[in-house]
């Protein structure tokens, strides 16, 4: 699939006045849960009802999902309410029992996308097929992984690609569920700017209150629609309680959030440089973050010199990196006068930070 392959325009076709907004429960849990929520969500800027049938869990003994009952609560869903509906599939089976059910919209879930015996199963099972089929980034920050899965779906003749950014694991505890790392998104976008990409801001925050300004970022990075999840009652949720909001605060979270224009006067420009300022703000905090981890090293390093009685300064250790930085920033076109001030400004704050320690 080579850097300049045109995707259907599929989103185009649809001629929405708004960004495409996939909203449902995290799982179906029963029948009369399902259709509530959808009701609710009706008449509402909703273009697709999600519903997790099949649930892949961490361990044996969770929810893993009501199966292929689910299917049919989504068949009534779209004859009583009109929504077209969306579900998470895993294997040829629910390939399967999924186009029987007629659902509108399939994704691959990012347990499934980091294997790719797993993704071409799927994707023999859809060959050809006409439905929207999206694809979740894998659990661990790799993009070539990621773009091999929609590669193969491509090769499966599947016009109707796109794909979800839901975040990354990490062994790092942060206030998301999974780290956004907007920049792999948005090198995913930069090689293939006509591929849908629609963000997950619930899976990424793990929490509802972060929801809001997750999406408020993804709309800014030009993302294509969102995927929220929701719940009727979120608190008594089956699995994902935290991270699933009201069908009211779905509505609210619509009323707030702002849509970047696409058209004016000087359109390319504007729009151009609305991303790139979207994309050194979300970088900018990245290095703040990084920052923040470098310093809360530098603080251990100087209680174990305080144990022992060493001095804060270590001039060879300096030296050392000092002369690796200029080197390493020459590589990155970064001129050897800027990486000296930034790496003196760091060296001086984890100075600081450890006189700290050893003069409380």
């Amino acid at each position: 699939m080579e850097n300049s392959k045109k995707f259907r325009s599929w989103l185009d076709e649809m001629k929405l006045s708004h960004p495409l907004v996939i909203a449902g429960p995290c799982s179906a849990e029963t029948e009369s849960q399902v259709l509530q929520i959808a009701h609710d969500l009706k008449d509402t800027d909703v273009n697709y009802y999600r519903a997790g049938i099949w649930k892949p869990r961490t361990r044996p003994g969770n929810f893993e999902g009501v199966g292929a009952i689910g299917l049919k609560w989504l068949q009534r869903v779209k004859e009583e309410t009109g929504l077209k509906t969306a579900t998470e599939v895993a294997n040829r089976a629910h390939v399967e029992l999924a186009l029987e059910y007629d659902v509108d919209l399939l994704w691959i879930g990012a347990r499934s996308t980091v294997s790719p015996f797993i993704v071409q199963e799927i994707a023999d099972a859809l060959e050809g097929t006409d439905k929207i089929i999206l694809v979740k980034n894998p659990v661990n920050p790799d993009l070539s992984l990621w773009i091999g899965a929609v590669e193969r779906l491509h090769n499966a003749n599947i016009e109707k690609l796109g794909v979800i950014h839901r975040g990354f694991s990490s062994y790092k505890k942060t206030k998301y569920r999974n780290l956004p790392e907007w920049q792999i998104a948005i090198d995913l976008q930069s090689k293939y700017p006509d591929l849908p990409i629609i963000n997950d801001p619930s899976h990424i925050s793990g929490r509802r209150d972060l929801i809001f300004d997750v999406s408020q970022t993804a709309l800014d990075l030009n993302f294509d629609g969102l995927m929220i999840e929701t719940h009727c009652d979120p608190d008594k949720a089956w699995s994902d309680a935290e991270q699933q909001v009201t069908p009211a605060r779905l509505q609210e979270i619509f009323k707030d959030l702002k849509v970047r224009k696409r058209g004016s006067d000087q359109a390319d420009f504007h729009n151009s440089l609305d991303q790139l300022r979207a994309q050194i703000d979300v970088l900018d905090a990245s290095i703040l973050d990084t920052l923040g981890e470098r310093m809360t090293v530098a603080k251990s390093i100087g209680q174990l010199k305080k144990d022992l009685n060493v001095a804060v300064l270590q001039s060879n250790r300096w030296n050392e990196i000092l002369g690796r930085m200029i080197l390493e920033g020459e590589q990155r076109n970064l001129s050897e006068e800027f990486i000296l001030k930034l790496f003196k400004s760091i060296h001086q704050e984890s100075i600081r930070h450890q006189e700290k320690i050893m003069n409380p």
